[in-house]
């Protein structure tokens, strides 16, 4: 039960009774209640909800934001996904003063034109912000007692006023452990079936937005100080066999034992993508109307201290090695992507020299757009060495050891008798992290589809052809996980695509290419700045500036000697209006925290985190039965899910 206290105009006292309560009991509180309503009306039904997105504040009294309609869109180990489809605002306050209601309502609309309805994401029993991997074998590691991950929790500024503890900031997040708190992840879900010799496999392609450094296209560029990039957004695809629904295996019938002890089931795989903006302060000016602004890197830090902050928490958050696929443009008649392209790479190049040699980030750069020129240059074959060279070094998530059947195979591929780890990330990127990137990512996680194919012994070779249902399913798939992130960062679909690439573009695709370009340009140069200042409000930014001004350039002073000796670094040069909060610098040497460097997912850390996750925490029952509802089997999200058996003209054995 949730008590908010309604007569405070300033401060938000909300309190969460601990205590749990019969049906009984919970009929003697609603008649108390109703007697101690009586002179205003009793207790009345408003509506009903599925969840608390959160509580804000404008200029005068709090708002109650709840979510009033959802749908079921994926289904993971029994948990359902849902996206929010509605939310309805009240006031906490029933007459709560208003003191510029000018002011209030510009800012109320200002929070409503972020749309609650598309694309946000939750669910009551998985923790959406966090991947399958670390849900499975690092659920209750370290001293972190959040139950989220709050970078990818776009309404953590809402919980953070109701459910922070008194005195902490809203990074302390001890305390978010409420049974109320109902993280929402801003990005893409979609979830497809693929049906192979009656092996049912579901495919789950999940992209989280970090809320940090959030905007739109030309409003958030590069990299700010704390090292948080624009158009940040990790993409999970996760691949699992539905012959049983939770995360351990079925009990054996044979077994006479009541309590029989869960083991892991070993048919759940993952792999996990990052893209982001350049690591560089970098900005384009969009006062004079130009369809392409000119690039200007406005800040040289011979440091790259910004960078370097934003590596090392890459380090922290996926482990080493980090690939860098950076695609943008090295050959332009007037000198654009070519300029962060230097400067790139002196900047990698300056942050490797301090790393370990068995630490060191793996930079690939390439002309993506040049190769796709050149007629006879294979784009597609290049980015799969690419693929299967990160995959190689960072590995894939697989819940338990590979099917016996492949030890006996004759094949070049050592047997692996243990669960698998991905440690590591492949961060790719071009100018935009659009385009050229979204392809990219889908030849990933193309080669990525036929490694966790292979690894469930569902096809007897990792190489998957094109034009087979499996991979026709996943273009899809990635089409409409780049068109959202598109929509979300430029406000219009992806210009280039998988098949343009391909070299074998739709009749219409010229046309449709125009139309996204225009859309592009005007949703740029006449809505960015709204729609950014509708992203800080609901976000709870303070004092930023929802309009493009040209940035002015800075240069960094080299340290003096005494400086140098004592391995300092320089200290930027921030105009006092700046509204970032200076991180406390380490030796320029040493840039990186060394545990950072250590194996994030030990492999026999994980397995005991596995089976501990399954004997404590898998439960699914209640949650994908429902059996208070009245449900019928034909109107179960699993019947109705997409499917390669529903795609005309596909053969499902090709796959």
């Amino acid at each position: 039960m949730l008590k908010i206290d309604r007569g405070s105009h300033f401060e938000l006292n909300v309190v969460e009774d601990d205590a749990i309560y019969n049906a009984r009991q919970m009929d003697n509180v609603l008649k108390m209640l109703d007697e101690g309503n009586r002179p205003s009306g009793g207790l009345q039904k408003s509506q009903v909800f599925y969840g608390i997105a959160g509580f804000i504040r404008f200029t005068a009294g709090w708002y109650i934001v709840v979510i009033s309609k959802r749908s079921v869109v994926a289904l993971i180990g029994g948990h359902y996904i849902y996206h929010c489809e509605d939310t309805t605002m009240h006031s906490v306050t029933p007459n709560q003063r208003v003191e510029n209601p000018a002011e209030e309502q510009r800012l109320m609309s200002a929070f409503r034109q972020v749309d609650m309805s598309r694309n946000f994401y939750f669910s009551y029993t998985y923790d959406l912000t966090s991947t399958l991997q670390h849900n499975l074998t690092r659920h209750d590691w370290g001293k972190n007692l959040w139950c989220f991950n709050d970078r990818y929790a776009w309404n953590h500024h809402m919980l953070s006023a109701a459910f922070s503890k008194r005195g902490q900031t809203d990074d302390e997040t001890a305390s978010l452990k409420s049974h109320w708190v109902l993280p929402l992840v801003y990005g893409h879900i979609d979830q497809a079936k693929l049906n192979v010799l009656g092996r049912t496999i579901f495919v789950t392609l999940i992209a989280r937005r970090s809320r940090h450094f959030a905007g739109a296209r030309y409003l958030k560029r590069g990299v700010n100080e704390e090292g948080n990039v624009a158009n940040e957004v990790e993409t999970e695809q996760i691949v699992y066999e539905a012959s049983t629904t939770p995360f351990y295996r079925r009990t054996p019938r044979h077994s006479t034992l009541t309590n029989y002890p869960r083991s892991p089931n070993p048919n759940y795989t993952s792999y996990v993508q990052y893209r982001g903006s350049i690591p560089i302060f970098w900005a384009q000016d969009t006062s004079q109307t130009h369809v392409k602004p000119p690039i200007e890197i406005t800040v040289v830090d011979p440091f790259y201290t910004a960078a370097a902050r934003h590596f090392d928490n890459l380090f922290a958050r996926y482990g080493a090695p980090i690939m860098i696929l950076n695609l943008i443009k090295s050959r332009e008649a007037q000198p654009r992507e070519s300029k962060l392209l230097h400067e790139y790479n002196d900047c990698v190049k300056y942050l490797n020299q301090f790393l370990p040699d068995d630490k060191k980030m793996i930079y690939r750069a390439w002309d993506m757009s040049q190769a796709y020129k050149e007629k006879k240059r294979d784009v597609i074959g290049y980015l799969e060495d690419l693929a299967e060279e990160s995959i190689h070094l960072t590995g894939f998530f697989h819940s338990g050891p590979e099917p016996i059947a492949h030890k006996y195979q004759d094949n070049s591929l050592p047997y692996r008798s243990a669960i698998s780890v991905q440690n590591g990330v492949c961060r790719t990127n071009c100018v935009d992290c659009l385009d050229r990137t979204n392809a990219a990512q889908f030849v990933f996680g193309k080669r990525a589809l036929g490694h966790q194919l292979y690894a469930l012994g569902v096809v007897e070779s990792p190489n998957l052809a094109f034009d087979s249902d499996a991979v026709n399913m996943l273009t899809q798939m990635y089409h409409d996980h780049g068109d959202t992130i598109a929509l979300q960062y430029t406000g219009s679909a992806l210009v280039n695509r998988v098949e343009t690439y391909r070299r074998m573009p739709h009749w219409n695709s010229h046309s449709r290419d125009m139309i996204e370009n225009i859309r592009r340009f005007y949703a740029n140069n006449l809505l960015d700045a709204d729609k950014q200042m509708a992203i800080n409000v609901f976000l709870g930014i303070q004092n930023s500036s929802p309009t493009a001004s040209p940035v002015r350039r800075r240069s960094i002073a080299l340290p003096s000697p005494s400086d140098q000796q004592n391995n300092s670094p320089p200290q930027p040069d921030l105009s006092p209006s700046s509204n970032h909060q200076l991180m406390p610098h380490r030796p320029y040497k040493q840039w990186y925290d060394p545990k950072h460097l250590e194996p994030l997912f030990p492999l026999d850390k994980c397995q005991d985190g596995l089976c501990d996750f399954v004997q404590t925490k898998g439960d699914f029952w209640t949650e994908y039965y429902r059996p208070k509802l009245f449900t019928s089997l034909g109107k179960h999200f699993a019947f109705q899910m997409t499917s390669t058996a529903k795609l005309p003209g596909l053969v499902v054995s090709s796959a």
